[in-house]
């Protein structure tokens, strides 16, 4: 108990954390980083990079652009590549806001339509999987396939899925301090490495990077409001049933959602191909990078995963 007093002290305690402005950094895919309005005065920090129709990767919970350091080399010869960081995460602008699915939603859409992208592929990983099903939904006529990777619509508790890492217990936290919650980098860390089958598969210098985000002015607030409005994921799924471009749903054997929940998804999605991947967790993209690759290709399956019927 005096450790776990310890610890809370350690990870919540208001004013005596203090945050700074950080500059942003470059991807390390060699793509220029650029930045576009949309409404509200909310700014949107993305890359594009490669060639090709317009393929638009979207993060996980509590990570930014970078996340797809990995997959977009194996991907920038075979797409026009844009990967934004979502409001509220990243080097994105931070409103004082509700981050609630369909406001997200509404941010991707706007931003498909500012750059008049058509035939686009929408890919995303956990938030990003969700995002990538409700705008297919909401953009027929500018979404021609989807590539779902652990879509996040599930959970019991503040927080949702998340709270199914094996540290996820430490989200709890924000529930009780709010946007004075102060969250270390040993504390985010030893959440996120809770959704790898390897934990070794989470750079550090990509964590160093995500916690240099967590110090910007307003983030703890918004990251705070993304965990609390946790429900509105699940709120979404209704709107799968609005899908007519072809979905591939792909789970890590070892995601957090039960074989159940992903069931209930392909009914949903009707003609959806569920694949499963073997060997990993609900972050797929920095655990089996070429495997999700070929699958957003469009390439054979590789003895990484399965076809679920």
């Amino acid at each position: 108990m005096f450790l776990l007093i310890m610890l809370c002290c350690l990870l919540a305690g208001g004013t005596a954390a203090s945050v700074q402005n950080v500059p942003p950094s470059p991807s390390n895919t060699g793509g220029p980083i650029r930045t576009l309005q949309l409404d509200d005065g909310v700014s949107v920090r993305y890359l594009k990079v490669g060639h090709g129709r317009p393929l638009i990767l979207l993060h996980t919970i509590r990570t930014q652009l970078e996340y797809f350091d990995s997959l977009i080399p194996k991907l920038k010869d075979h797409y026009e590549i844009y990967a934004l960081d979502l409001p509220g995460h990243g080097q994105s602008s931070l409103p004082a806001i509700e981050y609630t699915e369909p406001l997200l939603r509404r941010w991707v859409m706007q931003f498909i339509e500012r750059l008049g992208l058509r035939d686009v592929t929408l890919a995303g990983e956990s938030i990003g999987g969700v995002l990538a099903l409700t705008v297919a939904a909401e953009l027929p006529d500018r979404v021609a396939r989807v590539v779902s990777l652990n879509p996040y619509d599930y959970g019991e508790r503040f927080g949702g899925g998340i709270r199914r890492s094996a540290n996820g217990w430490i989200i709890s936290l924000f529930d009780l301090f709010g946007c004075r919650t102060v969250e270390t980098r040993f504390a985010l860390a030893a959440v996120l490495r809770g959704g790898f089958y390897d934990p070794s598969k989470l750079p550090d210098d990509l964590l160093g990077e995500f916690d240099r985000s967590g110090e910007r002015p307003g983030f703890r607030c918004a990251e705070s409001s993304v965990f609390a409005n946790w429900h509105s994921w699940i709120e979404a799924r209704p709107l799968y049933v609005r899908i007519k471009v072809p979905v591939t749903l792909v789970y890590g054997d070892h995601d957090w959602s039960k074989p159940p929940e992903r069931s209930a998804n392909q009914k949903l999605l009707r003609r959806a191909k569920l694949i499963v991947l073997e060997s990993t967790g609900h972050f797929s993209a920095l655990e089996n990078p070429a495997a999700i690759a070929n699958l957003i290709v469009g390439n054979p399956l590789a003895e990484c995963c399965h076809e679920t019927r």
